[in-house]
């Protein structure tokens, strides 16, 4: 009896030392959102449409310079997405790096490179 009722111990802790805990699902953050950004007091708004396949992220966002594809990918909370833009005949790359505060907001850093500027944005959900 004692060493039936160790074997099913023995047996259900090996069980479960092979189980790795699950990493949460990443933030839904498909749809379309405003997105706010400041560089040092020069301020310019998007509005993105953002198409989410799991951590995958797609989509356009569109602003006074007209509409670009974005690329990202989403990793729990952090929202990450990036595009390619022209002015003065460069090719500007725009990253945006942030944290999902809410199923309604992304807040976090934005840079363009080369030119190796930073600022903050904020995005908000549309409805």
């Amino acid at each position: 009896m004692i060493r039936g009722i160790f074997f099913f111990f023995a047996a259900a802790a090996a069980v479960a030392a092979t189980q790795t805990p699950q990493a949460p699902p990443p933030a839904s953050v498909a749809g379309t959102w405003t997105v706010q950004s400041d560089f040092s007091g020069n301020q310019s708004e998007q509005s993105c449409a953002f198409t989410q396949k799991e951590a995958a992220l797609t989509g356009t966002c569109t602003g006074e310079r007209g509409s670009v594809m974005i690329t990202g990918k989403v990793d729990a909370k952090t929202v990450a997405w990036q595009f390619e833009t022209q002015y003065e005949g460069q090719t500007l790359t725009v990253s945006y790096n942030g944290t999902s505060q809410s199923a309604e907001k992304i807040t976090g850093t934005v840079n363009v490179q080369p030119m190796n500027v930073d600022g903050q944005f904020t995005a908000t959900k549309t409805k």
